[in-house]
């Protein structure tokens, strides 16, 4: 499944492998781990210089592509770099706690000190701001139905069975629903907002 960078397999078209995913399909995050898998640990490994952690970090970075497809953006930049920065982060987030417990046990302090800041700096913390007002917005236009099982999955962590449950609906139901709610939310996030209407959000 994975690309060790012998015979790779071409990038996939980022616009068609995120709708893809948008939309349940399981077989374009195979396709995405086989492209970028190799990338994913070795950006990983740059950082945290564990191997085992680098394997961690690379198995929640990709449940965070399939989970929440919506928060990578193919108009603002290549799921390969898209990828490569959210590994970062979560490695330095590894280090960083790792750093923490070395601390507690007594351990010098020096490696927190010198872990580089990971946070978003002033134009991503706009962009993101921009974005989450964008899928409020999308979530709103939602009917009720879809919207509360959006709400259950993606808000309050319940998978779509336990959303099933807490509504009373049969699971396929809840299944149908969410899944048209993705596509709605895709449809509606992937239509690139007019600046000017952005920023007077």
């Amino acid at each position: 499944m994975e690309s060790t960078g012998g015979t790779s397999a071409p990038p996939p078209a980022d616009a068609e492998v995120h709708r893809r995913l948008v939309y349940g399909d399981e077989s374009a995050l195979a396709e995405v781990y086989a492209t970028y898998g190799g990338l994913v640990r070795r950006v990983a490994v740059r950082v945290t210089r564990s191997p085992a952690a680098a394997e961690d970090v690379a198995q929640e970075v990709f449940a965070q592509l399939w989970s929440r497809p919506y928060t990578y953006d193919a108009r603002r930049g290549s799921l390969r770099t898209w990828l490569s920065v959210v590994a970062h982060r979560r490695a330095v987030d590894w280090v960083r706690s790792e750093a923490r417990h070395r601390k507690a046990a007594g351990a010098d302090d020096s490696t927190l000190q010198a872990i580089p800041d990971a946070g978003p700096g002033p134009d991503e913390t706009v962009v993101d701001r921009e974005r989450s007002l964008l899928l409020h917005s999308a979530l709103a236009e939602l009917p009720q139905p879809q919207r509360e099982v959006v709400h259950l999955a993606y808000f309050a962590g319940r998978t779509y069975r336990q959303a099933a449950v807490e509504l009373g609906i049969p699971e396929g139901t809840a299944k149908t629903r969410l899944r048209s709610a993705l596509r709605s939310l895709a449809e509606t996030l992937a239509d690139p907002p007019d600046p000017a209407l952005e920023r007077g959000a």
